[in-house]
């Protein structure tokens, strides 16, 4: 077995490390201990992670672990403010103190329900990030960002938030469903589509030793985690380059609004429509030549995601949403600055800018094309 490799995030009196690796989860207990001397700790999980991960997770903390692990429902829906007060209210009756500690252990979600609960609590207490899905160890628990959804939107409400520290154990990966990973492995793509073409090129030769959980798999996970920490480390609170990591995501988000966070469309696939879309209309617009697209779009194609507007009418069983619907709730992104919408353009793979006042006209007009 490989030696654990680490990451570390240098930010000014909140560095931490993101330690990568097979086998971690039964070593938590001193990395934690490491990082966090003498904290006590609350497990937030969900019900599909916890028969795998929590008694593993619960033997590791021993005497630093308070309670029994905080259980909520697996889905994109536990991202509520209802769960965010049970969280809470569970973490209280806990008597966690700021030098204690929430652990994550989970997906995207939990990561972003428990660390919003870690955020807001007593203003603030320490976070541990244990994400067991890919797009979790290579996007959401690394940066910060910490957040629920609302009928307005996704992530809607939510704070910055670092982690103390992020343990990616690649193990953990093994009881994904065959969609979960080919969803996650979309925010890998992102990573080479937005700011490294020499990472997408690797990624087109190196696929399918990707999904064959094989050694490329944790290469993938550290460039990922690298590439992030380089970008947050230049702008923690997206004001402006971090923008660049939502190449796709606000066509993804009103994708996912619209289909109400049921799980009939699941983050990754959502946000590799958006990606194709981006592209896309980057070529419409004049900024990127169709064979970059081209190839983008043939690489999530081949990795079996989505990449239009009509399979999300497949995946859900509904309708596609009408361009209104998609404008409107694109309008909610966090990104919109005096009512103009700002979209994560391309000029070519690798090449990502923030394309700023995008006219909505213009938009309105392509996805009248884009849909089925």
């Amino acid at each position: 077995m490989s030696q654990p490799r680490t990451v570390r995030v240098p930010l000014p009196g909140r560095e931490y490390d993101i330690v990568i690796g097979r086998g971690l989860l039964a070593d938590a207990g001193a990395l934690i201990e490491r990082a966090a001397p003498g904290a006590r700790c609350a497990v937030i999980t969900d019900k599909n992670v916890a028969p795998h991960y929590a008694p593993t997770l619960s033997r590791t903390l021993g005497a630093r672990l308070i309670g029994d692990p905080i259980v909520f429902p697996h889905g994109e829906a536990t991202k509520s403010f209802a769960h965010l007060e049970r969280a809470c209210a569970r973490l209280l009756d806990a008597r966690l103190e700021r030098g204690d500690a929430v652990i994550a252990l989970g997906g995207g979600v939990i990561g972003d329900l428990a660390g919003f609960a870690a955020a807001i609590l007593k203003r603030g207490v320490r976070l541990v990030q244990i994400p067991t899905t890919l797009l979790a160890q290579v996007d959401s628990s690394v940066g910060g960002k910490t957040g629920i959804n609302t009928a307005h939107g996704k992530n809607l409400i939510g704070a910055f938030h670092q982690p103390s520290l992020v343990i990616a154990d690649i193990d953990t990966l093994s009881t994904l469903s065959p969609r979960e990973f080919r969803a996650g492995y979309a925010e890998v793509v992102k990573y080479g589509l937005l700011g490294d073409a020499p990472f997408f090129d690797w990624l087109e030769g190196s696929r399918e030793a990707v999904f064959a959980h094989g050694e490329p798999l944790i290469d993938a996970v550290e460039r990922s985690c690298r590439a992030k920490a380089e970008i947050v480390l230049e702008d923690e609170r997206e004001t402006g380059r971090r923008a660049l990591l939502n190449l796709g995501h606000t066509f993804g988000h009103a994708l996912e609004a619209w289909a109400g966070y049921d799980g009939s469309l699941i983050h990754g696939e959502a946000i590799a429509i958006g990606m194709a879309l981006a592209f896309r209309f980057s070529t419409r617009e004049g900024h990127c030549r169709e064979e970059d697209a081209a190839r983008a779009v043939a690489h999530l194609r081949a990795s079996g995601l989505p990449t239009s507007l009509a399979e999300s009418e497949t995946l859900t069983g509904k309708p596609a949403p009408s361009t209104d619907e998609i404008v409107e709730l694109m309008q909610q992104d966090k990104k919109v600055v005096q009512g103009s919408l700002t979209l994560i353009l391309v000029r070519a793979i690798g090449e990502a800018f923030v394309a700023k006042a995008v006219g909505i006209g213009r938009l309105t007009n392509f996805l009248d094309g884009e849909r089925p």
